[in-house]
């Protein structure tokens, strides 16, 4: 039983890690969002920090809980309390994996956002090297109208 908690408390830690390792990668993709979109994300990103810092709580409580169930169990007390922590254990694990699907999904979100931004910047450099040769062929044509305006002027004269 003991092994199995210490796994399950390894797990639920590795865990806590790619969550806090996420939320890292989230923040620096949320400081590139050009500024009129960041400010959702940054309040989603709050958010899961928020629920990061409770689940991180809970957990350093289920482990001092956990701390004193394993000396109650060498001391020799009852073993009730240890289904109780084992039951806080599982839920906190089912809250952590709650939260890293949220912070997997704000992840996706965040890189949907960045190619679709991508997809942007490559549309508007297309219609600027559009209008660029459109006014370069409006200056020729403008050129050759003075030009023909000089001819036509010069052939009246004569």
């Amino acid at each position: 039983v003991s092994d199995e908690k210490q796994q399950m408390v390894a797990n639920v830690e590795k865990q806590l890690e790619e969550a806090r390792e996420l939320l890292e990668q989230m923040e620096l993709e949320v400081r590139e969002i050009p500024p009129q979109s960041r400010g959702m994300y940054s309040s989603r990103m709050r958010s899961y920090k928020q629920e990061m810092g409770k689940l991180e709580a809970d957990f350093k409580r289920s482990r001092i809980a956990y701390s004193d169930e394993v000396r109650n169990e060498l001391l020799g007390d009852d073993g009730n309390s240890s289904e109780n922590q084992r039951a806080h254990l599982l839920d906190n694990t089912e809250r952590l994996e709650r939260s890293s699907r949220r912070l997997e999904a704000g992840y996706q979100i965040a890189v949907e956002t960045e190619q679709i931004g991508q997809e942007m910047l490559e549309n508007l450099s297309h219609d600027r090297e559009k209008i660029q040769r459109a006014r370069e062929r409006l200056r020729e044509a403008d050129a050759n109208l003075g030009k023909s305006s000089r001819i036509l002027t010069g052939m009246l004269r004569r």
